[in-house]
């Protein structure tokens, strides 16, 4: 069969849509990128929040009406995990409904529904625990020269707001071995980079009784992987960002002097009510612990606005927080109540009005942070993977960006794209940075660092 698969939300699922895939494929279904040539059609669903979720209806619904005779349509990920047989009420044309915990058994239900046995007008549903004795697929997506590798699923953590752990049970830790080798065929397929993901990468090992696993996880992936130039932390719990960590990122040169710490806010009390952890100034020890080690160090973290019951004296600290901390990268979210969450039922739920007025607010005073922060990169010499290339320009990261939630670095000239390169920078803006390419490109052991410190530094 013909499939086309579309995919939503962020780079876990993306993993997941990837294995989805590679399952399919090799047992003989074709992909495509036309939805009106496929047999069969998939949408790896998000369910976070209620944006989310309204892409995800939207886009059922959309090819639920392009369905022809002969087609299935089949929702998969965190919406169909979510709410599993009520997806058939709101998307009448849907066949199967497969969640977050059985993904890897695709084939099966492909093969149930196209069995001449199977009845016709009722959606198969697979929602529950995985069989056992089903092989793990690979966990690994390639996108261009960067790979996200997921290290681990689900979630332990006891977020008032967040339904993830509803949605994917538990933290599962995987295997090293089976990361370890994940990421060497990641590098061997043309990884530059690799990005660690999971819905909280600090807590990995934890479930089996290890408590600071992650840096032991890190270095046996950079001394199997010789070739691999970045391995990027994404999802950091501050709570779990050990010293050890710490000194292991300061000490691999090929480990970016990067870190996705989400944080949610910056005043003790709503931290309370969010069931978070709430001594904000360990956070600040954390983030001055962080700076002190790696003195160029990019760090990103996100807040949520208008949470139940903050009040503006509490809104305003954040604020205060956010200009004092000078994060490089902030990400900010308006506060969704989600069903079946404690904070849904918390009283004072802030308008929608308000909430939309103080993400504003914030957002205008980080774009100035972010400014700062990026005119102090200008004289560097930067480190970047080239992304793209248009009419004399180039486009890519350096080790201060992510992929997709990052800025980028607009480079003077054509160059060669999955590379790279040195880039002298020479101008900011909010998000992005300007440069131009240091010419001849410099072939030392220093082009393999991630990260450097003075003016004329390879970073």
């Amino acid at each position: 069969m013909r499939f086309y698969l579309l995919s939503l939300g962020c780079p876990k699922n993306t993993v997941d849509s990837e294995g989805i895939s590679r399952l399919l494929q090799q047992a003989g279904h074709e992909a495509i990128t036309e939805p009106e040539s496929a047999q069969l059609l998939i949408v790896n669903t998000c369910g976070f929040i209620d944006k989310a979720k309204e892409e995800s209806f939207a886009a059922l619904r959309e090819l639920a009406e392009l369905e022809q005779p002969g087609q299935f349509l089949i929702a998969a990920g965190c919406l169909s995990q979510r709410y599993g047989r009520e997806l058939a009420t709101k998307v009448p044309s849907l066949d199967g409904v497969i969640g977050t915990r059985r993904w890897m058994e695709i084939t099966t239900l492909v093969r149930n529904l196209r069995s001449k046995d199977y009845p016709r007008g009722k959606p198969a549903v697979m929602t529950g625990d995985p069989l056992e004795g089903i092989a793990e697929p690979m966990r690994g997506a390639l996108r261009g020269a960067s790979a996200y590798l997921k290290i681990a699923d689900g979630c332990s953590a006891p977020c008032a707001f967040c339904a993830i752990p509803a949605i994917k049970g538990p933290a599962r830790s995987r295997p090293l071995e089976a990361i370890v080798t994940e990421a060497q065929q990641l590098v061997g397929r043309g990884a530059r980079e690799i990005i660690l993901i999971a819905q909280d990468t600090t807590a990995y090992g934890r479930d089996r009784g290890e408590r600071d696993a992650l840096p032991t996880l890190m270095g046996a992936i950079l001394t199997a992987a010789p070739d691999l130039q970045w391995l990027r932390l994404m999802y950091a719990y501050p709570q779990h960002v050990t010293s050890h960590l710490i000194e292991v990122m300061a000490r691999h040169p090929r480990v970016c002097h990067y870190l996705d710490m989400p944080l949610q806010h910056g005043h003790p009390e709503v931290l309370r009510r969010m069931n978070r952890p709430h001594d904000v100034d360990e956070v600040r020890r954390l983030v001055a612990d962080l700076r002190e080690t790696m003195p160029d160090i990019a760090l990103r973290t996100s807040f949520i606005v208008g949470y139940p019951g903050e009040t503006e004296e509490e809104f305003s600290a954040l604020l205060d927080f956010v200009a004092e901390m000078a994060f490089d990268r902030v990400g900010v979210f308006t506060y969704s109540p989600e069903e079946g969450t404690r904070a849904a039922e918390l009283p004072c739920q802030v308008p929608t009005k308000v909430r939309e007025e103080r993400y504003a607010r914030l957002m205008e005073l980080q774009q100035g942070i972010s400014l700062a922060r990026n005119q102090q990169v200008v004289g560097r010499v930067l480190k970047v993977l080239v992304e793209g290339q248009s009419e004399g320009l180039s486009v890519g990261r350096s080790y201060r960006d992510a992929p997709e939630i990052d800025g980028l670095v607009i480079i003077e000239g054509e160059l060669p794209v999955g590379e790279m390169v040195l880039v002298r920078i020479t101008g900011a803006m909010e998000y992005d940075l300007v440069g131009e390419p240091v010419s001849p490109v410099p072939q030392s052991p220093l082009f393999h660092h991630c990260c450097g410190t003075g003016g004329t530094g390879v970073a």
